[in-house]
């Protein structure tokens, strides 16, 4: 019987753990898709405890917390962090065989050398050692960032941002650099009336341009993705149910803008072709600059309104949705790729019954110019999963081409999750080394060794041009 978590953990045979530790383990981390704060990446903060730096914004935690029966005092109420972070370790033992399992206490090993299990019992002595060591210089975000060997960070920044701590970060010398992503689904969100026109305000402001016009409000998006370029951005970003792919024209998007700004009630055909429009003349603007873009599709979020009105978005209430895809991303891609404007893609699936519609499509447009132009994602959010990560690898192994694909990331707002890089590792080589111990790969530990180290590391980094 193995012991839990020990070096080996999740190499089932000798030619696993070769792979992992010989060739795995020690690459560099690019983590090309998060939600960290970058005020606290260039400020370089030191968290006051364990729960500040473990729960504070973790709604896979607070979710766990919810379902074992945890007043929400003590997940996003009231109460002190040192009984937050009592709750939320009498709840871990009550989550074994969800990988939240996993990532505790794989976290508590990499940052802390703490080996024993987080349970009720241990909570005290646990909280007084993590947080006496997380006021440290070596436990600073940096630090935390550069004990998991982290090369390049990417967060997540609408629009409007005007990316001064990425700035205050780029003067400084660090060990690794952090650069942004545009992400604008608020300035297309119609769903909303409201926001967008108070959006659209702000928009004018920070580019001291009125927008009267759509071809005005064009131009003022335009102007912050050409800002967001120089300042190191190169990739976008869409968090959707599914991509809108409407036909529309330039007169019908004009008058719908000015439904927008007159707060008239839309269509939902008006709807669809809005969001149409802004989305091809998003991937039109990074295929100019050579961006690559991400498509984070299929969840329906915030599912319970009660909720949602007490505690507001991104507190654990959104689940796979099952939506219809396949129909909208071959128009899309394909409106793109005839024109010659379709940039490099990732296309990201949260609903594993749709894990083979997405990898066929990525394939569609592959059409040589680069090694894996258009690419299957890692498995994302209730996917990024052992079972999960499997089911996309595997996926995208019969499909297309593993050998090509740049691997995991993190997509988390916690500094202490990037040992699910580590976990994604393990789980590819345990795979290639089942393959190999069954005779259908042969056993050339070399060549697979550099497979695995360019589905690490090196895929990314020239995908990325990091």
């Amino acid at each position: 019987m193995r012991r839990f978590l020990d070096d080996n953990f999740l190499l089932k045979s000798e030619i696993a753990e070769e792979l992992y530790h010989d060739y795995a383990k020690s690459q560099p981390i690019i983590d090309y898709h998060n939600h960290l704060v970058p005020e606290q990446v260039a400020q370089n903060i030191n968290f006051e405890n364990i729960t500040q730096a473990w729960l504070y914004g973790d709604h896979y935690k607070w979710r766990a917390m919810r379902a074992n029966g945890i007043s929400e005092d003590y997940i996003t109420g009231k109460a002190n962090d040192k009984d937050k972070f009592q709750k939320w370790a009498e709840t871990v033992p009550y989550t074994m065989r969800n990988p939240l399992y996993h990532w505790t206490h794989l976290e508590l090993q990499r940052y802390f050398d703490i080996h024993d299990r987080l349970d009720e019992k241990s909570a005290e002595t646990l909280y007084k050692d993590t947080s006496a060591k997380l006021q440290t210089p070596s436990f600073s975000v940096h630090g935390l960032l550069e004990k998991m060997h982290v090369e390049v960070i990417c967060t997540t920044d609408d629009p409007l941002d005007n990316l001064a701590f990425h700035q205050q970060l780029a003067g400084q010398e660090t060990t690794f650099r952090m650069l942004p992503a545009f992400r604008p689904d608020k300035a297309m969100d119609t769903d909303d009336l409201v926001a967008l026109n108070s959006y659209i305000t702000q928009l004018e402001e920070i580019t001291n341009q009125t927008i009267n016009t759509f071809d005005d409000y064009l131009a003022a998006l335009k102007n912050r993705h050409d800002y967001f370029a120089q300042q190191g951005c190169r990739i976008s970003d869409h968090g959707l149910e599914y991509l809108c792919a409407e036909d529309y024209t330039a007169k019908e998007i004009s008058i719908i803008f000015t439904k927008i700004r007159s707060g008239q009630e839309l269509s939902p055909i008006d709807h669809a072709k809005f969001k149409s429009a802004m989305l091809v003349y998003f991937a039109e603007w990074d295929h100019e600059k050579g961006w690559i873009q991400q498509y984070h599709l299929g969840p329906i979020r915030n599912n319970n309104t009660r909720l949602l009105t007490s505690l507001g978005p991104d507190t654990g209430f959104d689940s796979i949705g099952d939506f219809s895809q396949a129909r909208a991303l071959s128009k899309f891609l394909n409106r793109l790729d005839t024109e010659n404007k379709l940039a490099k893609t990732i296309l990201y699936n949260v609903n594993p019954s749709h894990n083979e519609v997405f990898a066929t499509m990525a394939g569609n447009f592959n059409d040589g110019s680069i090694a894996g132009k258009v690419q299957f994602g890692s498995a994302w959010w209730f996917m990024d999963q052992k079972e999960g990560m499997i089911r996309q690898l595997n996926t995208l192994s019969n499909i297309g081409l593993l050998s090509r694909f740049i691997g995991m990331l993190t997509d988390s707002r916690s500094f202490l999750s990037f040992p699910r890089h580590e976990y994604f590792r393990r789980i590819v080589c345990d795979l290639f080394a089942e393959d190999i111990i069954h005779g259908e790969l042969p056993h050339d530990i070399p060549w697979i060794g550099k497979i695995i180290q360019d589905i690490c590391y090196h895929n990314a980094k020239q995908y990325f041009g990091f």
